[in-house]
């Protein structure tokens, strides 16, 4: 998470509590240790963020104090929450739940005209048909990417075949109705596309790739736009 997150995630905590809440249990709720939890706080006091407390006795809000509106336009608050919406199809739960913490943030930073829009939106999202994946955890897949990182997998084809696969993820496609996987395939020695359902298991090994992995995206992009 990165500071500036982690610093509204405190204010949005305070601002919803009437008790003190010590720094071990902001700790344990952004998942960072006590003394990362001192610090930032800190660091909001220092911004004139008026949070009264000491280390042992816990914090809170000085009452009144609200974030500046940001400013969106109605279409905007639109496009997030359908958006926000848009993601349950994919079935991918942390990012599901990334989306509801982008929504909950939301309701409390922008006036109260357009809240109402989020609140009771006129829209409606259909559910989609994407399998949710049993074999392998698309987190692990994201993280995967990020770090370079292999993963070992069992796949199915559409003839129920099955085969052990190490791959190199290097991105996710997300469909209306299904999630690929890009990535280099040692076993094909080429790109190729993994169905997220149809992999069967999958392991994350400490083994990694390219140190750098843009050289490869680029060239699975060039390939995708080459004429067939």
């Amino acid at each position: 998470m990165r500071r500036a997150d982690r610093l509204f995630d405190i204010i949005q905590t305070l601002r919803g509590r009437a008790k003190p809440i010590t720094a071990a249990a902001l700790a344990e709720r952004l998942e960072v240790t006590a003394r990362t939890i001192y610090r930032d706080i800190a660091t909001l006091q220092a911004r004139r963020v008026p949070i009264e407390g000491a280390p042992g006795l816990g914090y809170v809000l000085r009452k009144g104090f609200d974030l500046p509106p940001l400013m969106f336009t109605m279409e905007e608050v639109e496009a997030i929450s359908i958006g926000a919406h848009l993601v349950h199809r994919i079935r991918d739960p942390k990012l599901q739940d990334a989306a509801e913490s982008v929504l909950s943030k939301l309701q409390h930073a922008i006036p109260a005209e357009l809240c109402a829009q989020l609140q009771a939106p006129r829209f409606l999202v259909s559910e989609g048909d994407t399998v949710r994946p049993e074999g392998i955890a698309l987190l692990d897949v994201r993280n995967a990417i990020r770090a370079c990182r292999k993963i070992r997998i069992t796949y199915r084809d559409e003839q129920d075949r099955r085969t052990q696969r190490t791959i190199w993820p290097i991105a996710t496609v997300y469909y209306v109705d299904v999630t690929l996987i890009a990535a280099w395939c040692e076993l094909r020695g080429d790109f190729r596309h993994f169905r997220a359902e149809r992999i069967v298991r999958s392991t994350l090994l400490e083994a990694t790739f390219a140190a750098d992995s843009r050289q490869i995206m680029a060239e699975w992009m060039a390939k995708r736009a080459m004429p067939s």
